[in-house]
């Protein structure tokens, strides 16, 4: 059997192969004694599931295993997206939250995610302390289990219909009113996710026309992945000029990434889309504090920012960072060019949907298209390019690259001299001109993301090929 290790947001693996009902129930023992170590077993636990296959039974398990500790569950009626899940912790007032889904990796995967009782992702520290009983359980100790009908019995099991609290709360961070400005055609994709159903609805009762698209369970997910990326939107591109609609709305696997297409059908990148709503959130909200980005994200935030007299916190790749942040230091919004995005007054979770209604807000305030903000902003702050570039790397290949990665300290990159090196991770190299380049192996996939910003898109190019070819990739 492989190591069960959690990665950026969970513990993922292949149905069958490594995520098994033995392994499930491995796992789950480990939170059960992560909980009884830190004196959270009176406050039970909240246990929510997606649109994969078998996540419904998986769920079940981790609820036999959860009861059998003596650890209330409350268990969600069905799928639902990854956010609400984490907002449910509030409302139940739990010591946090096991939800089972593999996001937006292909369909073959299945996963487990434990949102400790911030409502946000887990930090290193909780994961680590779980794998760790995780591997003292292998070594001998003991998995308890308790029937289902008999945990009901003793009220250690309550089903949980949370879509009422959760629309209450997405309606408190946005603006209502701002709809009113303007009658919006929308199409929503939840690309056949655990999201399906919140969008279409909430935009409806804002009085918005909507579409739906692959608005149905399908552990397929229609033969392609999860995620709502520029080249895994061609559904929503073609629905949204065909019924000649103002936007796009698609949801990941489980609800907690966005994607976005204009009213041409052209993909809105996340970095665009998150500088664009900073800008508006400081235009229409009355709250103020420090913006939290990613390494990896635009540094247009920062330009904002700076005119309007707010600080940066930079972390590292991985929205439980940034959800640190959230929860810390009062941050506005806290974003990763991922797709990852919340801001202050809801949970410190990545939440697709929540997003999704702000961008349509945003146009429905302003009147205006993607298009025509982005050039008043642009305008304003003089807003730089941003480019991902993903090279696909065997494992030999990784090992000799990382090492070439770290021999390379350049002066100068394509004409310009370099200000600093971050080696946070992997390696980001800022220049004087305020252009950067950072390139990190992901820490999911066998890839190597090259990330590139600079103030036109010839100097992007010239960046990016400099690098590339110094370092073989």
């Amino acid at each position: 059997m492989s190591e069960i290790k959690f990665g950026t947001d969970g513990w993922r693996a292949i149905i069958a192969e490594d995520f098994t009902f033995t392994n499930i129930k491995l796992v789950t023992q480990g939170i059960a004694n992560y909980f009884k170590n830190n004196n959270l077993s009176k406050k039970g636990i909240v246990i929510g599931y997606d649109n994969r296959f078998l996540s419904e039974h998986f769920a079940s398990e981790c609820a036999r295993v959860m009861t059998g500790n003596g650890i209330r569950v409350f268990m969600t009626k069905k799928a639902v997206p990854t956010p609400l899940t984490a907002y449910a912790i509030r409302v139940c007032q739990a010591g946090g939250a096991i939800m089972i889904t593999a996001s937006h990796n292909p369909p073959e995967y299945n996963g487990i995610k434990f949102i400790p009782e911030y409502s946000g992702p887990a930090l290193p520290d909780v994961t680590d302390a779980i794998e760790e009983e995780v591997k003292r359980i292998q070594g001998g100790g003991r998995i308890y289990e308790l029937d289902l009908k008999e945990a009901q019995d003793l009220e250690l099991l309550k089903e949980i219909e949370m879509d009422r609290e959760y629309i209450s709360q997405i309606m408190r961070v946005i603006n209502p009113e701002a709809f009113h400005n303007r009658s919006l055609k929308v199409v929503v994709d939840p690309m056949y996710g655990s999201g399906v159903g919140y969008l279409d609805r909430i935009l409806t009762e804002l009085g918005c026309e909507v579409r739906t698209i692959n608005n149905y369970r399908d552990p397929l997910f229609g033969g392609s992945i999860p995620e709502p990326t520029d080249a895994g939107l061609p559904d929503l591109k073609r629905a949204v000029v065909n019924y000649k609609c103002d936007l796009g709305l698609a949801l990941d696997g489980d609800g907690d990434r966005f994607g976005i297409v204009d009213g041409q059908g052209v993909f809105v990148d996340p970095n665009r889309l998150a500088y664009l709503l900073f800008e508006y959130l400081l235009n229409t909200r009355t709250f103020r504090g420090p913006v939290c980005r990613s390494l990896a994200t635009t540094h247009n935030l920062d330009r904002i920012a700076k005119q309007n007299g707010l600080s940066v916190i930079e972390t590292r790749v991985g929205f439980k960072y940034i959800s640190e942040c959230l929860r810390e230091k009062g941050c506005i919004l806290g974003v990763e060019e991922s797709g990852g995005l919340s801001i202050f007054g809801h949970v410190p979770e990545k939440d697709g949907i929540l997003v999704g209604l702000l961008a349509a807000e945003m146009l429905a305030f302003t009147g205006k298209s993607f298009d025509e903000l982005n050039q008043e902003v642009t305008a304003k702050y003089d807003i730089m390019s941003t480019e991902r570039a993903d090279v696909k790397i065997t494992p030999y290949e990784k090992e000799r690259f990382l090492a070439e990665l770290k021999d390379y300290q350049p002066k100068m990159v394509a004409g310009a001299a370099v200000d600093r090196v971050n080696d946070m991770e992997g390696k980001k190299i800022l220049l004087e001109d305020g252009s950067w380049i950072l390139i990190r192996p992901s820490g999911t996939e066998p890839l190597i993301r090259v990330y590139v910003e600079a103030a036109t898109e010839k100097r992007l190019v010239e960046m990016r090929q400099e690098v590339m070819t110094a370092l073989s990739l």
